[in-house]
């Protein structure tokens, strides 16, 4: 009979711990999985797609600065041209937080991958999905930029 109180606070502090540490871990899964079907279109070329897949507030922002759809095609394709195919990507890390510099209060996830071009063999692609009101994760930001390698 004694049993039971200590099984109740091991089973206790168990549920207590998955809580904590689980819903970032979902979190950052659905917010990856966003990011590499968004990316996907990315990679075969489909930039219009990617701009109506893409978060509200990255669509907000490319139209702040005067730039429609079609200036999203051109300067996307402008940057990943250049650099050839994508050869391979391969997940570095995700990171679940509330605190995106020059962004809006919200959950993001910080996703790298580290990624290779047919030119250009060493790059770290950032892509940074947001969980917007819908409850859906789409991308708000995507950065390309050479690594050391």
């Amino acid at each position: 009979m004694r049993q039971w109180p200590r099984l109740c606070a091991v089973v206790f502090l168990l549920a207590a711990f998955a809580s904590s540490a689980f819903p970032a871990d979902e979190k950052e899964k659905a917010a990856t999985d966003a990011a590499a079907q968004w990316l996907a279109l990315v990679d075969s070329g489909q930039y219009g797609e990617s701009w109506f897949q893409a978060a509200t507030t990255f669509r907000n922002a490319v139209s702040r600065n005067a730039v429609s759809k079609e200036q999203w095609k051109n300067a996307i394709d402008s940057t990943r041209a250049p650099m050839g195919k994508v050869v391979s990507g391969q997940f570095k890390s995700a990171t679940y937080t509330t605190k995106v510099p020059n962004a809006s209060a919200g959950e993001d996830v910080i996703i790298q991958y580290a990624t290779s071009y047919e030119r250009v063999p060493h790059i770290v692609e950032t892509v940074t999905p947001m969980l917007e009101k819908d409850g859906k994760w789409k991308v708000s930001g995507y950065y390309v930029k050479r690594s050391g390698g």
